[in-house]
């Protein structure tokens, strides 16, 4: 355990999972609702397969409510690598405009051939 988590009451700990659980259900809510509205659009933004899109779309609120009751977080960053963070984060001042232009999109296709390889 790191000092950080040995330093957390049990009232902390009980806010960080309640936390967690509130950004399940909207994830989980906000997944059918974009799975509902363009289902290849929220599987490329998502990085769901074809599959686990059926499944959240056909949940009820019953079972979103309760998935969304587990402790551990059900979303994941896409962004998993060192790389893709410096381009959607790095800010050069001198070609600003484009160059955050060209750093999103490249961004995003190092994310959607990761989504590909899946």
């Amino acid at each position: 355990m790191t000092a950080t988590a040995a330093n957390l009451t049990d009232a902390d700990r009980e806010q960080l999972l309640a936390e967690i659980r509130e950004a399940n259900l909207t994830y989980l809510m906000l997944a059918q609702r974009l799975i509902r509205a363009d289902k290849a659009e929220a599987t490329f933004r998502l990085g769901l397969s074809e599959e686990s899109a059926d499944l959240i779309a056909a949940l009820s609120p019953a079972q979103i409510v309760k998935l969304a009751s587990h402790n551990t977080l059900l979303c994941r960053f896409q962004a998993d690598d060192e790389m893709v963070w410096k381009l959607l984060t790095s800010s050069h001042a001198p070609q600003r405009a484009i160059g955050e232009t060209a750093q999103r999109l490249h961004a995003s296709i190092l994310m959607a051939g990761r989504l590909a390889n899946v």
